[in-house]
């Protein structure tokens, strides 16, 4: 189960004893239909087709490939450090700049560990395969007997990659019909809550402080009471089963009020499914961790580049980039509107502070081109931070 402590106010906080008893009584449970990994979710599926991609049949657009290359900078006989693999478009890309690159292809995804395999074959030596976390990087490193500042470049690539979102059985996607899942660690851990066991599981208080935190809903209550009041008559296994519970808890004219960056009609379910992932997969704690992993992996005057694709990701990566202290993202990231004067001015002061570890190389934080967008708009709303290390 994700940590509670990562959601944004003190009402999940408050909650969060009786969202733990809530989760234990669940797990001792042996009568559940909701568990991800053993039981009805997605057993119509077929598991282990879900690693069954190929590098030539799997469609990737990497996105703001140009910047990334252009502000790696790689140079012949460096050690690049991708994270995540996703689809391989980046390694591709950066294999290509030149022969003598070595490139460590770390994901948590077994299904791009399965590609980044694949493309070893064909490039002996220069690409090795990492399954892990971002939270596991450093350790991973050091079985590879690669020690600390010994990384030329690092390239973070934060969210869900589209390989994930076009699979229906991994159940990423609104649009798609298929088991509510969401784990980017697809079946690695058994027992890891999948967005079923979420919805089915906490309760509407618990749910609601997901919703506002990691989607930032503003009508969380509404839909968090929805999903209460549907699951008492069936529980909710599918992610078009969880749209139509969502939407149906607007009126017909809301349905397609909403707009994305390129104003075309988003589903009022988007920002739900983007909070129910960040939650099961843990994500902010494993990007702020992954961020800490390239601090310690890169050589003084190594590159880092991440790219981040909502604003929890961002605030994230420009306040770790500034130097300020994220140990504990509660109040330093997501609460600080609920501190009291004295902390919150203290906190100002501790986040004032110049990095001893990072030069921003761009000031600014830098977004795709419009060409860009109109060929990958899963990529609009992309934003790339670069730095180097001290």
């Amino acid at each position: 189960m994700p940590h509670l402590y990562l959601c944004s106010n003190r009402m999940l906080r408050r909650t969060r004893p009786v969202v733990r008893r809530l989760w234990c009584l669940w797990k001792s449970s042996h009568h559940s239909s909701i568990v991800c990994a053993s039981s009805n979710v997605g057993s119509q599926e077929k598991r282990p087709e879900l690693f069954s991609c190929s590098a030539e049949s799997t469609p990737h657009i990497p996105v703001m490939l140009n910047e990334v290359l252009h502000y790696l900078a790689i140079q012949p006989g460096q050690v690049v450090l991708d994270m995540t693999f996703g689809g391989g478009g980046h390694t591709k890309a950066i294999l290509g700049a030149h022969a003598e690159v070595t490139v460590l292809a770390l994901d948590r995804d077994p299904a791009a560990i399965a590609l980044a395999q694949q493309l070893e074959k064909k490039h002996s030596g220069r690409v090795k395969p990492v399954l892990g976390r971002f939270s596991e990087a450093e350790l991973l490193l050091v079985d590879m007997n690669l020690k600390p500042g010994s990384i030329d470049a690092v390239l973070l690539d934060a969210g869900c990659s589209s390989m994930q979102m076009d699979e229906a059985r991994r159940g990423f996607a609104l649009s798609k019909d298929g088991p509510l899942d969401m784990r980017m660690d697809g079946d690695r851990f058994p027992d890891m809550a999948c967005a079923a066991d979420v919805v089915n599981t906490l309760d509407q208080q618990a749910l609601a402080s997901i919703l506002t935190a990691y989607g930032e809903e503003r009508h969380a209550w509404k839909i968090a009471s929805a999903i209460v009041e549907a699951r008492r008559v069936n529980p909710i296994t599918r992610t078009q089963q969880l749209a139509n519970v969502i939407a149906g808890s607007f009126p017909p004219a809301a349905l397609h009020a909403r707009k994305d960056r390129l104003q075309r009609p988003a589903h009022v379910a988007t920002k739900t499914f983007q909070a129910l992932r960040i939650f099961v997969n843990d994500e902010l704690r494993e990007l702020h961790a992954g961020l800490l992993a390239a601090q310690t992996a890169l050589k003084p005057g190594g590159r880092l580049c991440v790219l981040t694709f909502h604003s929890l990701e961002d605030r994230l990566v420009k306040r770790f980039l500034q130097g300020d202290d994220l140990s504990n993202l509660v109040e330093s990231h997501f609460s600080r509107g609920t501190l009291s004067k004295a902390k919150a001015k203290s906190l100002e002061e501790s986040c004032n502070k110049k990095s001893t570890f990072w030069t921003q190389v761009v000031k600014k934080v830098i977004t795709p081109e419009k060409a860009d967008v109109e060929k990958n708009p899963r990529g609009r709303s992309a934003k790339l931070r670069v730095a180097l290390r001290r």
